[in-house]
């Protein structure tokens, strides 16, 4: 009944289903391949299906495998440069053969999110620097202009602090130790351990702890709308914007959604297949963005503190009046 009950999203969902089975038969059949391949659709099917749409040059995944010791990994990665421009170079393992791997710290090693800074601090070396490494990606292959630091680091930045706050109770359940990377800064103001937010009789200050996180996380929408605006590839232009927009969107859901706190809050698949069908110009980028800040005035976002509704005054309402806005259900 779900889907029947939104049958603007039936169509998507076929056209989706069609695309990934296409792709999929695009696969080269090296062994190597395969086997990145099909780690890459253990990540994420709907980001995966992005991937794949950008040409051959741009698609090489890199996935940290952590079956591999620390003292194999680390020379890897300091000879790995050496091996950049060379398709014929593979890593074997025992989980099969990779082109590339990144050595991901141990739990333990994590350092402690104290403050607001050591948040943005922690979210730039791990997708920060990803947004440096794709734009300059972009630009060797001719494609683009060089897109600014600041910018870059933003696109990675409201894409890992959306992760973050969407899957706190994943990672405070996490075994044999809590992953806690929401800061101290923010969470203290509300509880005495970040982990007293799961139970129930916490509920309204885990709310308020979550509004804090997502107005947080919300600042970074300006600079994601400012660099795709910039963008002239079409492949790259998908690549990039559909993740901005699940991003924003998944904001608006989890927005005062104590649910955030009881299991996962995501946008539904035919929602994330209309977007991945729908997003093909920055108008549709604006359109989308302008609909999710208004489901999140609509839940009382303080937009007097978010550069996202200063950003909607100057860009969005010009060019997307309410009369042309899709009519998304949530």
């Amino acid at each position: 009944m779900g889907a029947l009950s939104r049958p603007e999203e039936v169509v998507a969902l076929v056209k989706l289903r069609v695309a990934a089975g296409q792709i999929k038969r695009q696969i080269p059949p090296e062994e190597h391949w395969a086997f990145a391949y099909s780690m890459l659709q253990n990540v994420s099917r709907s980001f995966a299906l992005v991937i794949q749409q950008l040409g051959p040059e741009l698609r090489n995944a890199v996935k940290d495998d952590t079956s591999i010791p620390t003292e194999v990994k680390v020379p890897i990665l300091q000879e790995f440069y050496r091996h950049i421009y060379n398709r014929n170079w593979h890593f074997s393992c025992l989980k099969g053969e990779t082109s590339t791997d990144i050595f991901d710290p141990p739990l333990d090693s994590l350092p402690q999110v104290e403050t607001v800074d050591d948040y943005d601090e922690y979210c730039h070396y791990v997708a920060g620097l990803v947004g440096y490494g794709l734009s300059r990606l972009f630009y060797a292959a001719g494609t683009e202009d060089l897109a600014s630091d600041p910018l870059s680091n933003s696109m990675g930045l409201f894409l890992q602090k959306t992760n973050i706050i969407r899957d706190y109770l994943e990672d405070i359940n996490e075994i044999p130790r809590s992953r806690m990377f929401w800061p101290r800064e923010i969470w203290s103001k509300y509880a005495d351990k970040l982990e007293d937010f799961k139970y129930e009789e916490n509920s309204e200050k885990a709310v308020q702890c979550l509004n804090d996180l997502v107005t947080n996380a919300l600042i970074h929408a300006e600079d994601c709308l400012q660099y795709m605006s910039a963008l002239k590839d079409h492949a790259i232009f998908r690549f990039c914007a559909i993740p901005q927009i699940m991003a924003i969107g998944t904001c608006a859901l989890c927005y005062n959604n104590v649910n955030v706190f009881r299991g996962v809050v995501k946008m539904r698949r035919g929602l994330t297949a209309r977007v991945i069908d729908e997003t093909n110009s920055m108008s549709d980028v604006y359109t989308a963005f302008y609909e999710f800040s208004l489901l999140l005035e609509s839940k009382g976002v303080p937009f007097g503190k978010v550069t996202v509704q200063a950003y909607a005054d100057f860009v969005l309402y010009p060019v997307v009046s309410p009369n042309d806005a899709r009519i998304w259900k949530y």
